[in-house]
């Protein structure tokens, strides 16, 4: 399954919750590395969005019938200092900007998350350096 999305900027929040050791062990299982602190959010486009819909049936945040299944791992959440971190889903990917240059990511979908045509990226590299690639640029996400 493919996914294409545009670079957009996020609220600049997700490192506090990436940073969390929780989340992090969490997330080696599923880059085999430990994830930078924070995400890269791509806005779907048009032809993306009953697959990224797909994955959202898939994480259980939306009903109806998935039409592809994919490789998933769940990431649980916890509570530390009486703060709740909600848990996730995360798909294993990798990402390109050209096609030809491929890096390992996973596109997390939070439980609790307003995002319903914007996948948020992990990876083990700050992706817009490693890639590289600024707002407005056109990147292809293919799932495992």
């Amino acid at each position: 399954m493919d996914l294409y999305g545009k670079v957009s900027s996020g609220l600049g929040r997700a490192h506090v919750f990436m940073a969390q050791p929780h989340y992090q062990e969490q997330f080696k299982q599923v880059l085999k590395v430990s994830a930078w602190p924070g995400t890269l959010n791509l806005d779907m486009d048009k032809s993306s969005l009953a697959n990224y819909r797909n994955l959202r049936i898939l994480s259980g945040l939306e009903e109806g019938e998935f039409s592809q299944h994919t490789e998933k791992f769940r990431i649980k959440g916890f509570e530390r200092d009486g703060k709740s971190f909600g848990g996730a889903t995360a798909f294993p990917a990798k990402i390109s900007a050209d096609g030809k240059y491929w890096i390992a990511c996973a596109i997390l979908i939070p439980d609790l998350t307003r995002h319903t045509e914007t996948a948020e990226v992990i990876s083990g590299s700050f992706l817009r350096e490693s890639l590289p690639c600024e707002d407005g640029e056109k990147l292809e996400i293919r799932l495992n």
